[in-house]
């Protein structure tokens, strides 16, 4: 299968890490393009100014230092990429990316937890396992 448009979900994990590495290895194989994420955690409105802006400026920085580490590889193999900061819902997020971007395959780490404690805990791949628009490959 040829994939077009890989979605890859990132954060500071190995495991983000090891996802980077075999989506960029597919998207070099098939000649696609690569969309990286970063969600981070929602900002809460009622901060108020200054302080909901300077928690979006800390968010934003610290979501940039994260894509920028990713990234590097992609640079390296010089593979075509788009990269996306978002805010919200971790899963959904995924979901609504995949889906407007078209992407054929999401790439993404999970924690190594168990089926039963994923299930349980309801861990964001068991949730975008799910949800996702297209099929989702898992990176221990």
């Amino acid at each position: 299968m040829i994939f077009t448009k890989i979605l890859i979900p990132v954060d500071d994990s190995r495991h983000s890490e090891n996802a980077i590495s075999y989506g960029s290895e597919l998207a070099e194989i098939s000649g696609a393009k690569v969309i990286i994420i970063h969600c981070h955690r929602p900002v809460p409105t009622g901060l108020g100014d200054p302080n909901f802006q300077k928690a979006i400026d800390h968010e934003t920085r610290e979501s940039y230092a994260i894509l920028e580490k990713h990234t590097a590889v992609l640079k390296a193999k010089n593979i075509e990429f788009d990269e996306k900061i978002i805010g919200g819902s971790i899963a959904k997020s995924i979901k609504t990316v995949a889906e407007t971007e078209g992407c054929d395959l999401i790439v993404m780490g999970s924690k190594g937890k168990s089926d039963l404690e994923g299930l349980v805990v309801g861990s964001v791949t068991h949730k975008v396992l799910h949800i996702a628009p297209c099929p989702v490959l898992v990176i221990k």
